[in-house]
């Protein structure tokens, strides 16, 4: 199973397939699909190595390599793929519609109608992945070391939870929630933590 990839950026191209970039690495080209924020923010060049995660669909007609810039975004990706009647094309255009965070928030508040601005997601599919991912979402039990101020803090503990779902170790957790909580505004509201943490994370 592939993690990520670290090498140059020798091409990119956009078809009616999709968006994909390719990436060398130890003489050999690696070409992958990505989303379209990633397809414009990168650009091919031999000075500057670039590292992407990636997922690997295999299936007996098919397969298909998909990449990320940024770990959760990997994360979150694979946790759609995970809802019946979402494939990896539909995934990546809730992905092309919605930032990480935006999309999390939007599935955590129930809001299915927002969900239907990405290409081919109706309002039937919409309300299934919200009952879907929710549950996947939230049900990560907080470990039993997680700090006191997390116990007693509903949006932490909500942040602590999705970040554990999105597969942060809880060191790591702990580490980003502590150097990003003095500069949270409101830190009863959930988005906001898990915006900054996942920014912090992805440094």
């Amino acid at each position: 199973m592939f993690d990520y990839i670290k090498g140059f950026l020798s091409d990119k191209r956009k078809t009616s397939k999709g968006t994909f970039l390719t990436i060398e690495a130890s003489g050999i080209g690696y070409m992958f699909e990505v989303t379209e924020k990633d397809f414009s923010d990168f650009s091919p060049s031999e000075d500057e190595k670039h590292k992407f995660y990636l997922s690997l669909i295999h299936r007996e007609d098919l397969m298909a390599l998909y990449g990320f810039s940024a770990k959760e975004t990997r994360d979150i990706f694979q946790i759609l793929l995970s809802v019946s009647g979402v494939g990896a094309k539909m995934a990546i255009a809730l992905l092309n519609e919605f930032d990480t965070c935006d999309l999390i928030s939007l599935v955590i508040n129930g809001e299915f109608k927002e969900l239907t601005r990405a290409k081919g997601v109706g309002p039937k599919l919409a309300q299934k992945i919200i009952l879907e991912l929710k549950d996947k979402l939230m049900r990560t039990e907080l470990p039993r070391t997680a700090s006191t101020m997390l116990s007693q803090t509903p949006a932490l503990c909500d942040t602590h939870a999705i970040l554990l779902s999105l597969g942060y170790e809880e060191n790591e957790i702990e580490g980003a929630l502590n150097k990003i909580i003095n500069s949270v505004e409101d830190n009863s509201n959930p988005e906001e933590i898990l915006r900054k943490a996942l920014t912090y994370l992805s440094l």
